[in-house]
Order: C-alpha cells, then sequence, then structure tokens
C-alpha cells in the first residue's frame, strides 16, 4: 500500500500537482434582452408641396425598439374637413378620422392623417386671396406628398402600407394608390364618393326633397319639378353652359350655385370628371381592399356601391371587399349621437388589417385620440 501511495504521489508531481482534466460544466446560451417596449406617442409633421406647408399627426402606437409597423394613410372627406374628420367652423365634430387613428394604433398600425387645404393649421396656403384656382388635382397631389412622407417614417414597413379613404377621401384613396410608391398592400374605402361627384349631389337632393314631401312641406309636383331643375342645371355645367336656376327652391338654388359658381366651380369641374368604378378598374390585381357603406347613410347610400364593387373585382383585389354595416351612417357611428366608431364598423376594419397585425399586437396602444390631439 506504501509503494503505491508513493506512486499515485509521484503522478501528482509530474502533473504539477493538478487533478486530471474533466469536462467543464455546462451552461447553456444566454439569450439577448429583448428589445425595450416604446410607448405610444404622437408626432407632428410638417411637409411642403406646391408651395404649402401642410401640418399633420403621425400616430405611432405602442411597439417594440427597431420594430418597423404596418402604416396607413387616413384621408378626408369633403368640405373643410381637417385632420380629426371635424368641420369646427361650422360645429360638426363627429371626430371619424380621430378615432380611426386610436382603432389603428390599438392593433399596432402607425397612420399618418393631415389638415388638407382650407382646414386647420395648414389653411390655403398658396391658394390664399385665389381659391377659385383650386383644383382637385391639388388635392390629390397633398394626398400623394403625405404618403410619400409615411413611407419615409423610421417606424413604417413599407411592405405594409395603406390608404384609407373617407367619404370623397374613397377616390383620393384610389388615386393616391395608382400613384403613390411604393403601391399600397391595401386601400379602405369608408363610405366612398362611388359614382361621379355631381351624380351623387344629384342623388343627395333628390333624397332631400323626398323627405320635404313626406314631411309635408312641398308637394309631390313640387319635388318633381326641383328634381328635372337639378338635373338641367348638371347637364348645363358639364356641357360648359350657364347654369339656370330659375324657379327652384330657395334651398336648391344655393346648394347648386354653391357647387357651380365662381368660387367652387373649378373644383367641381376637376372632381366630377373622375369616375370612381374607372379608378377603381385599374388597382393593382391582390391589393386588399375593403369597402363599407352604412345602410343608416342618407349621403351615400349602399345602392351606389354595386357599380364599384364590379370594378374593384375586374381589377383582381381581394381582401374583404363591400361590407354592409347596419345601422350605422355617414361618419361610422351607430347612430349620430353615438360617441365613437360602431363596433360593426371596427369589425369591419380589423378584418381589413388582419395579414398585417402581429400576434404580440392588439393591446391597448391607443392614447385617447380625440382627447389629446388638435
Amino acid at each position: 500500500m506504501h509503494t503505491l501511495a508513493n506512486a499515485f504521489a509521484s503522478v501528482l508531481l509530474v502533473l504539477g500537482g493538478h487533478q486530471l482534466p474533466h469536462d467543464p460544466p455546462h451552461h447553456p446560451p444566454s439569450r439577448p434582452p429583448a428589445p425595450a417596449p416604446v410607448a405610444a406617442a404622437d408626432r407632428e409633421v410638417t411637409f411642403v408641396v406646391d408651395g404649402t406647408t401642410t401640418y399633420g399627426t403621425v400616430h405611432v402606437p405602442r411597439h417594440r425598439a427597431g420594430q418597423h409597423l404596418p402604416a396607413a394613410l387616413l384621408l378626408p372627406g369633403s368640405g373643410p374637413t381637417d385632420r380629426n374628420g371635424d368641420q369646427p367652423a361650422a360645429g360638426y365634430t363627429p371626430h371619424t378620422l380621430a378615432y380611426l387613428a386610436d382603432q389603428l394604433g390599438a392593433q399596432g398600425i402607425m397612420s399618418l392623417r393631415f389638415d388638407k387645404y382650407g382646414t386647420g393649421e395648414t389653411g390655403l396656403g398658396a391658394y390664399t386671396g385665389r381659391i377659385s384656382d383650386f383644383d382637385y388635382a391639388a388635392q390629390v397631389r397633398q394626398a400623394v406628398a403625405a404618403y410619400r412622407l409615411l413611407a419615409g417614417q423610421p417606424e413604417a414597413d413599407r411592405r405594409a402600407l395603406s390608404v384609407l379613404g373617407h367619404s370623397e377621401g374613397g377616390l383620393t384613396a384610389l388615386l393616391v394608390a395608382e400613384s403613390g410608391a411604393p403601391r399600397p398592400a391595401g386601400v379602405g374605402l369608408l363610405q366612398p364618393l362611388d359614382e361621379r361627384f355631381l351624380d351623387l349631389v344629384r342623388l343627395q337632393l333628390g333624397e332631400a326633397l323626398d323627405g320635404q314631401v313626406v314631411a309635408g312641406t312641398i308637394s309631390v309636383a313640387d319635388a318633381a319639378t326641383n328634381k328635372a331643375g337639378i338635373d338641367r342645371a348638371t347637364a348645363q355645367f358639364r356641357a360648359g353652359q350657364p347654369v339656370d336656376v330659375t324657379g327652384l327652391l330657395p334651398g336648391i338654388a344655393a346648394a347648386l350655385n354653391l357647387f357651380f359658381g365662381q368660387v367652387n366651380g373649378r373644383y367641381t369641374r376637376s372632381i366630377d370628371a373622375i369616375d370612381p368604378s374607372s379608378v377603381a378598374s385599374r388597382l393593382r390585381s391582390g391589393t386588399r381592399v375593403l369597402v363599407t357603406c352604412g345602410t343608416a347613410d342618407p349621403q351615400v347610400p349602399c345602392s351606389t356601391a354595386p357599380a364599384l364593387v364590379r370594378a374593384l373585382h375586374r381589377a383582381g383585389t381581394g381582401g374583404p371587399g363591400l361590407v354592409v354595416l347596419p345601422g350605422v351612417d355617414h361618419d361610422l357611428r351607430a347612430g349620430t349621437a353615438a360617441q365613437g366608431l360602431a363596433p360593426v364598423a371596427v369589425a369591419a376594419l380589423r378584418a381589413f388589417t388582419a395579414p398585417w397585425r402581429e400576434p404580440w399586437r392588439g393591446g391597448p396602444g391607443g392614447t385617447g385620440v380625440v382627447g389629446g390631439h388638435r
């Protein structure tokens, strides 16, 4: 035993007093920390087009640092409608675009909305003092510039861009989709202008006359006379002839003079020259499209939608397509006294955006747009 002990000691000396080598302990590789969350925020932006500085808001929802987000351009309806979808001077504040931005934010989708010509901080810009020179093409150029700005935002995923237009903004959305770069993956047409501008005006004025007949304030014969007068005035305007509103009810004559007069005539002629269905038929095949119509919308009734829907089908577009919204008015509300977008409108929006949402998104991401935005 002594000899074996001495031999073992000798081996230890030869090895320098160290134990025989053995496998090191196994430690699994450490994972890099997850990117830090970034809180939802709004960013005020400006861009210049045709010499006019346009003011807007980029809403960036909660996301991970470095994450690229789907992004949507939001376009307002006709008249002096600002970035929130409101006409404050007229006391009309449904907040349609503000609510839309908040709903998209809750789905992890960033958005840009802006004060178009004649509204908010933008005002008339280069058209100050010469509003009669303003036409629809200028408004489209402004929207295309806004789309370019959105696509260039550091958080934007250029493969998941969309354009959503409300009312008249639906036609503008189609034109932006046709000329914007990169081409948008989706187009949302929310209660859109779906036939020629003056055809829709004729329909709206005709329904207003029918409503007066029901109310007993005018006769059936008066309504028929005024409808014929509207058709005559529209044909005269389109032919470049003097418009005659003689003998029409004061309200009808005033409405026609508003559209056909010196101030708005150029704009009316330029937008009326465009058939929304023709533009829709040129959309890139495979573009995801949503078209909504509300059964309580007297301004753009569901009965006018079929021609536009057929054109989108011919173009080979995909997506939810036409979605009828029961009980929803023109501003996507479930009644004019309701706050926020109608639940069925939100559901249609979620169906449209489904391909661009990621599983970790979809939780609270809004920032109370209406309460805190100008």
